[in-house]
């Protein structure tokens, strides 16, 4: 085999194993997995971690992390439900006041990781839990429900009754990421960062400020993740994005992106994006127990991690 069949093989690997899935899970549910409506359901389960996995792919790429994705989602929920059922703020008012406020926290983490030099690993695990605590805080530990019927479409309406409006977003948001990667200078300096940090300093890129950059990104769309997520069920939780971040953290990895920093593609991500919603709708079909499928992710994870490192020692020798 040539080096450039060896090359393409190697990129299309993770749209293989997508394909390879939806096979396997088609013919051991008697051909209900790739029928219309449940994939529409996939597409509809993979709308909140495939938004939050755009801003973590910033993030992993300059070989940083995101522990605070999961509160807040969580904390957009609450807040968002507060604003319109405690003191009737209008809707698009609420939506974008809770984004803001997901942004800000992302600024925050930035601040943190950016001009107080605490770890990135650190920095978010404290803000994962301060804004864990701010929601039950917010919400006094109880479910906020009761907003307008009009909320229904970020995460229940389907255009023509088909399509759900939340896929759209989603779409949108990928386009927007593979943009900003692909198209931007921005995109470059991440890549230049994530590969040598004093290098890109040197070079004349601005780190810090760039970083500043990434975590308010990785925020503002976790925040239109949780925006969407709230949408969907229709009450909002003290728990909801509990856990979010290993899933929106093993879609992108998984996707290709290197933990090191300084590799991967938006295509990638998308790819792990749909091979999470298909592994977790096709276990689900299968009646797999929900301790299993943690089981699963969790393998799938180490093995993304693993296969990516060692990929990186083999390059380094």
């Amino acid at each position: 085999m040539t080096a450039e069949r060896k090359n393409a093989l190697r990129s299309n690997a993770i749209w293989l194993v997508f394909i390879g899935l939806i096979i396997i899970f088609t013919i051991m549910s008697n051909g209900m997995f790739i029928k219309p409506s449940n994939l529409i359901v996939i597409l509809r389960q993979v709308a909140v971690y495939g938004i939050a996995s755009i801003g973590m792919t910033f993030v992993i790429l300059i070989a940083g992390i995101d522990l605070s994705t999961g509160s807040i989602i969580t904390l957009v929920n609450v807040f968002c439900a507060w604003l319109m059922v405690n003191h009737g703020v209008n809707m698009w008012v609420a939506v974008i006041l809770s984004i803001a406020l997901a942004t800000g926290v992302g600024l925050l983490n930035g601040f943190m990781v950016a001009t107080i030099g605490i770890p990135a690993l650190i920095a978010t695990f404290a803000s994962q839990t301060i804004f864990e605590g701010a929601s039950y805080l917010l919400a006094g530990g109880m479910p906020i429900s009761g907003f307008t019927k009009s909320f229904d479409i970020f995460g229940k309406t389907a255009i023509g009754g088909v399509f759900p409006v939340c896929a759209v977003i989603m779409i949108v948001c990928f386009i927007v990421g593979w943009y900003i990667l692909e198209r931007s200078y921005w995109g470059r300096y991440f890549y230049a960062i994530g590969g040598n940090e004093e290098a890109a300093e040197l070079s004349g890129i601005r780190v810090a400020r760039t970083e500043y950059l990434i975590y308010g990104l990785s925020g503002f769309f976790a925040g239109l993740a949780g925006i969407v997520m709230l949408s969907r069920t229709g009450s909002a939780q003290c728990t909801a994005g509990k856990g979010y971040e290993f899933d929106v953290i093993t879609c992108v990895v998984l996707g290709g992106v290197s933990v090191t920093g300084g590799y991967g593609k938006m295509t990638g991500v998308i790819a792990g994006v749909l091979i999470i919603g298909c592994l977790t709708n096709g276990m689900i079909l299968m009646n797999v127990s929900e301790y299993w499928q943690m089981v699963v992710k969790g393998i799938v994870l180490a093995v993304a991690v693993g296969i990516d490192c060692m990929s990186r020692k083999k390059q380094a020798t």
